[in-house]
């Protein structure tokens, strides 16, 4: 073969080669698109308005936001403590519930079951797709986007439920000192002002909530610990370990502990926010484990092995009276100020993952573009006054029945994750995942046994109420989907076209054609 021809040969390859590589790229891209039905017909905009423009304005607040600063590791553990804890504030019913030793064994075993299964496919996932909407990009790109919209509207309806709880315990708290926050004008005053202020803080910004739940936390726990080194003297460990199988509300048992443990989910929301989320979020979510259980177990043996056990006394509120009782005035005023602080920390916190989930969604083309604008400080004001609005509306309900309907509307929301989980690994063994959950696929179907029980196990003891009302909200969703679809397709509202899912760098032309095929 003469030169000529070999050269002409290399060329022919070279060709071939990138035309190859570029198929495959085009297929992964195609895959990776989140489209309803009338997308798929071609792109859907405002009457009157240019695919590039509605594409131009979406590129715009994406450029936005990389102007503002990203949450650092620090800050991330704090809002991811607050997102799931913020403190033994609440815990007081699982000891009213079961007593003594099944409040500290649950605190202890349901971790293991429920809490590290939940936050390894965070990191999994969270760093697999790093970008706002978090569950809802990896419901949708295994499921489907009618899948992916129902986990948002169920998650984003639980957060809005979650958050609703907390003015409630704010003033539960206060109610002892300041009898008049125990309900009429003056609590509904008190709800109002509080839901307002705390609104206004997560509309200046996520930096500016990190931070502050960073102050917050460190205020929340301290007196928690003194008061744990004061009960030293009258600890009695003999009292940790009474328990009455025979007078056990169940129900009330298993939605505190599962209440108190859950929604390690719920920072992926917002993973565009944080600053090198590939290796910062699995940090954050160790840490923060560590530091939840922590929390809930000190206070606990304190609380427990320190006073003569009276259960009916073990409600919202009750740890400020072990305060006083172990400490005095002082230290029951501490705490009471300590609470009402965690709760701010735990509603700026659980309102940012809502409404960054909403901008995610509102990104990738599922809901209105208008949820996708930015304020000035970067933050999505839109997805902030829909879940303000929210919070209002439910913050009538008791303690009680607002963790059970959250925790049914939760549970379901979990399940569709549980599967994309499984899928992902399945049809896309190896697209890139800077974090890895180090068990093979069998393996992590058999981790995901005993929460999937857990989570039947939560649902079976609804109240009969709490499931009307959680499947109506459910049923809901299913007509919403549609609806959109039909505003998207007749051009009623803005929808974004920017739908492709940004994978971590890596191999992804194998998964690709796995994934077609």
């Amino acid at each position: 073969m003469s030169f000529a021809e070999a050269t002409t040969s290399l060329a022919v390859n070279d060709i071939r080669i990138g035309t190859i590589q570029q198929a495959a790229r085009e297929k992964f891209t195609n895959f990776t698109k989140l489209r309803s039905p009338a997308k798929s017909k071609g792109s859907s905009r405002h009457m009157g308005d240019t695919g590039g423009q509605q594409d131009s304005d979406t590129n715009e607040e994406s450029q936005k936001s990389k102007k503002f600063q990203k949450v650092s590791i620090i800050p991330l553990i704090f809002l991811i403590f607050y997102e799931v804890s913020g403190g033994p504030f609440g815990i007081e019913d699982s000891v009213h519930a079961a007593g003594p030793l099944l409040s500290i064994l649950g605190f202890l075993i349901l971790p293991l079951i429920w809490s590290i299964p939940e936050a390894l496919i965070t990191a999994e996932l969270g760093t697999m797709f790093p970008e706002n909407g978090g569950y809802v990009l990896w419901v949708s790109s295994s499921l489907g986007p009618f899948w992916g919209f129902q986990q948002g509207w169920m998650k984003w309806l639980s957060g809005v439920i979650d958050n609703a709880l907390y003015p409630v315990l704010f003033l539960d708290y206060l109610k002892s000192g300041i009898p008049a926050l125990g309900g009429g004008l003056m609590r509904t005053l008190a709800v109002l002002i509080l839901t307002v202020g705390l609104t206004y803080m997560n509309y200046r910004g996520l930096a500016i909530v990190g931070w502050v739940a960073v102050f917050l936390g460190v205020f929340s726990i301290l007196p928690f610990i003194v008061m744990g080194f004061i009960a030293i003297p009258r600890l009695d460990v003999s009292r940790w370990l009474i328990a009455d199988f025979n007078n056990v509300d169940w129900g009330l048992y298993l939605n505190t502990l599962f209440w108190n443990l859950n929604y390690w989910d719920s920072i992926s929301t917002l993973a565009g926010e944080v600053h090198n989320p590939k290796k910062t979020l699995p940090k954050a979510l160790f840490y923060a484990l560590i530091l939840v259980v922590l929390v809930y177990i000190y206070p606990l043996l304190t609380g427990t092995g320190a006073i003569p056990l009276e259960r009916e006394l073990w409600t919202d509120g009750y740890f400020s009276e072990i305060a006083k009782i172990l400490g005095g005035v002082w230290l029951r005023l501490w705490l009471q100020g300590a609470s009402a602080l965690s709760n701010m920390g735990m509603f700026v916190a659980e309102m940012s993952s809502d409404s960054y989930q909403l901008l995610g969604m509102a990104e990738k083309g599922m809901l209105p573009d208008f949820f996708a604008k930015r304020s000035q400080y970067g933050t999505p004001f839109v997805g902030i006054l829909f879940s303000a609005s929210g919070v209002l509306l439910l913050s009538w309900m008791s303690f009680q029945e607002i963790v059970a309907a959250e925790n049914f509307l939760y549970c379901f929301g979990m399940i569709l994750e549980f599967i994309a989980f499984i899928k992902l690994r399945i049809k896309c063994p190896s697209a890139p995942r800077p974090y890895k959950v180090p068990l093979d696929t069998l393996g992590c179907t058999l981790m995901l046994i005993p929460p999937t029980v857990l989570i039947l196990v939560v649902l079976t003891f609804s109240s009969f109420k709490v499931m009307i009302v959680s499947l109506f909200a459910m049923l809901v969703g299913f007509i919403l989907h549609p609806c959109l679809i039909y505003t998207e397709k007749n051009r009623w509202l803005k929808f974004s076209t920017s739908s492709d899912l940004h994978y971590g760098q890596g191999s992804e032309h194998e998964d690709a054609e796995n994934l077609i095929s």
